[in-house]
């Protein structure tokens, strides 16, 4: 008699052996410097919950003009490399191990967010319905610029060599964010990329923006430090797509050979895309579970135990329970998130919350 995997047991990720199949996910805090830089207390933070399977860190702007939201860390200067690196180290020294994700926000975001001049570039010069926060308060999001063919190269680029940095920061991977209405999902969708030109029209143009920067990011750190998160059908930030089914099984079909470490599901509503593609990911998959309004919480380990998923995410419950796999094993209990404390801020809401000892 075999006995059921657990998310408590160990697994293989791009030859490193993760600990537990219990994922931190990614989740933005705005808490960097005005240079994009980590902190210290970032590095605090993170290495407090490096009892994860997998730590991936909140979004990180591969380039300025990727910047969408006040405080956020970049990976594009020697000077952001160099903080990180105590961040991963932190983290290393703790046992643990530590992807960047790279999030490019495309349309979502604002010129006062932007050095120099820059503004909110996408696929196609189509506005987001809605606001974004900034040091000055709520801002109506901007009409993008729509990326030149040349320019939508030099983005390419910019991924592969955020990937490279990730790399000299020290950390083990990186995880393409193509999910929640960003720059990769914007190209996915046919409402936000109306181009007429090879980068856009069919599925097999809007894809082909996701498969290069995969493509380049594998060519630049190997395909085992490499993950791609997806959300297909996600209206998060004013994004619809009128056939995601066919949209998302072709992008799995173009990088199901490219050998990467993982793919990442952040579920929607409609719970018969996990299986579909679960069943058409030939790697490692990780799901990040539709659970609102409720948090994801510990009947999300059954996950792993019948198979619909290798590694399960956890978002709000990692935040507020620096030790979430100790508790999660215990049964809890859990500390309550404060939501008011997610963006911004100093340490409370942050490095604050005790362990289960206390």
């Amino acid at each position: 008699m075999t006995t059921a995997t657990s998310a408590f047991d160990p697994i293989d990720l791009g030859g490193k052996r993760l600990s537990s199949r219990i994922v931190m996910a990614p989740m933005t805090r705005s808490r960097a410097r005005a240079d994009a830089e980590p902190t210290e207390l970032m590095a605090t933070y993170y290495a407090q919950r490096a009892s994860a399977g997998l730590i991936v860190t909140e979004g990180i702007q591969p380039s300025p003009v990727g910047q969408g939201y006040p405080d956020t860390p970049g990976l594009h200067t020697a000077g952001q490399v160099r903080a990180w690196r105590k961040v991963t180290d932190a983290v290393h020294d703790e046992g643990g191990v530590i992807f960047a994700q790279l999030m490019h926000t495309g349309r979502i975001g604002h010129p006062s967010l932007l050095p120099d001049g820059l503004v909110p570039v996408a696929p196609s010069a189509v506005a987001a319905q809605g606001r974004v926060y900034t040091h000055e308060g709520p801002k109506e999001f901007v009409t993008p610029k729509e990326l030149s063919e040349a320019e939508i190269r030099e983005t390419v680029a910019d991924f592969a060599s955020a990937a490279r940095r990730a790399i000299e920061a020290g950390f083990d991977g990186v995880e393409l964010h193509g999910a929640n209405g960003y720059l990769i999902h914007q190209f996915l969708s046919d409402r936000t990329n109306q181009r007429t030109d090879a980068w856009g029209g069919d599925v097999e143009g809007r894809i082909r923006f996701a498969v290069e920067v995969v493509t380049a990011v594998v060519e630049a750190i190997g395909a085992q430090r490499v993950g791609l998160r997806i959300s297909p059908g996600n209206q998060y930030n004013d994004m619809s797509e009128t056939n995601p089914d066919e949209v998302y099984e072709a992008l799995l079909a173009r990088i199901a050979g490219t050998g990467l470490a993982y793919l990442h599901l952040m579920e929607g509503p409609g719970p018969e895309s996990a299986p579909r593609l679960r069943k058409a990911w030939p790697g490692t998959f990780v799901l990040n579970p539709f659970t609102y309004p409720d948090v994801t919480g510990p009947d999300a380990l059954k996950l792993i135990e019948d198979g619909s998923a290798d590694m399960v995410a956890y978002g709000a419950l990692f935040l507020a329970n620096p030790d979430l796999p100790r508790r999660l094993a215990a049964g809890g209990p859990f500390n309550t998130a404060d939501q008011s404390t997610y963006y911004g801020g100093d340490h409370r809401g942050y490095t604050d919350y005790p362990t289960i000892d206390g």
